[in-house]
């Protein structure tokens, strides 16, 4: 297969497909072999330098990078947004390096790559989920040292996480995690989740999809292979829940089943007082809802 058939004239003098060269790609597919074999458990790898900095997604992207083809179609999106900053220059970088097909549509996308969201829609299984990673190690909250950590992963001795979440609940009354929430995986390793919120965490478990991780700053990939175990970390009378208020409603779609993002309006008098608005944060989500809703409403007028 030709490795450059969908570049521009341009791109196909200035970049190998996909950026990275080819030796580079087959190292971080390996690693990431390794991750699947071996779910939830940290991988090292050997991350490039990007034209991006690190800390904004060049782990995500060199995962993205080593696996694309030409014949894939490419969503990229950033806390369920296709059009924010991050989102917008990852996906030109990666559509100008591969003159690969780009979508926002959920549904239609082969590789997705993201950060701090999981698409509302359910995925499949030809589907490819690539997270942009932080932090790599849920161990780091209660050991900074690399070495004992690894040996702690290795030991599977996660006490003092355990205590640590203890402790949140004794202090504050909630897990106190909001993002980031760690999880076991296989009843073996414990893992991170990225930066995804608690309403994110259960479509982890035994879901169709693969969902491969990577963490460009600290070097790390690691990976839920489909129809896998993934449990939060519980206690029996505290268990895990999530953020999810169905009291609380989209402005633009009317969805209450979705995670929500707010913002406060101000009032427009001085006697009135200012409100919360909340709408979904997986926009192409929402945008495919009032497209069908404006759908059935056309439908049902035309046919009284």
């Amino acid at each position: 297969m030709d490795g450059q058939a969908g570049l521009t004239p341009d791109a196909h003098a200035l970049y190998n497909f996909a950026f990275i060269d080819e030796d580079s790609k087959r190292e971080i597919r390996r690693q990431l072999l390794k991750a699947v074999a071996l779910p939830g458990h940290l991988v090292p790898f050997a991350s490039r330098d990007m034209p991006i900095a690190r800390g904004w997604g060049t782990g995500g992207l060199q995962v993205t990078l080593a696996l694309i083809e030409p014949q894939d179609v490419l969503k990229v999106i950033d806390q369920g947004d296709d059009d924010s900053v991050n989102a917008v220059n990852l996906r030109r970088l990666i559509q100008k390096t591969t003159g690969v097909q780009i979508t926002t549509d959920t549904s239609e996308a082969t590789i997705i790559q993201t950060r701090h969201r999981i698409p509302e829609e359910r995925m499949r299984a030809d589907q490819l989920l690539v997270l942009q990673v932080p932090m790599a190690d849920p161990l780091r909250w209660v050991e900074p040292t690399l070495e004992r950590a690894t040996e702690m992963h290795a030991e599977a001795d996660y006490g003092r996480m355990w205590v640590y979440m203890y402790e949140s609940v004794v202090h504050s009354g909630d897990m106190n995690v909001s993002s980031q929430y760690p999880v076991m995986v296989q009843d073996r390793y414990m893992m991170d989740t990225t930066p995804i919120p608690r309403y994110d965490v259960p479509r982890l478990h035994m879901a169709e999809t693969l969902y491969l991780f990577g963490a460009g700053r600290e070097k790390r990939v690691y990976a839920v292979p489909p129809y896998t175990k993934v449990a939060p970390l519980e206690f029996e009378d505290y268990p895990f829940r999530t953020e999810h208020d169905p009291a609380q409603h989209c402005k633009k779609c009317g969805a209450n089943d979705t995670y929500l993002t707010s913002h406060f309006v101000e009032p427009l008098a001085p006697a009135t007082e200012g409100r919360w608005v909340y709408a979904c944060s997986d926009t192409s989500y929402c945008q495919k809802r009032v497209e069908r809703h404006s759908s059935h409403t056309q439908a049902n007028l035309s046919h009284p």
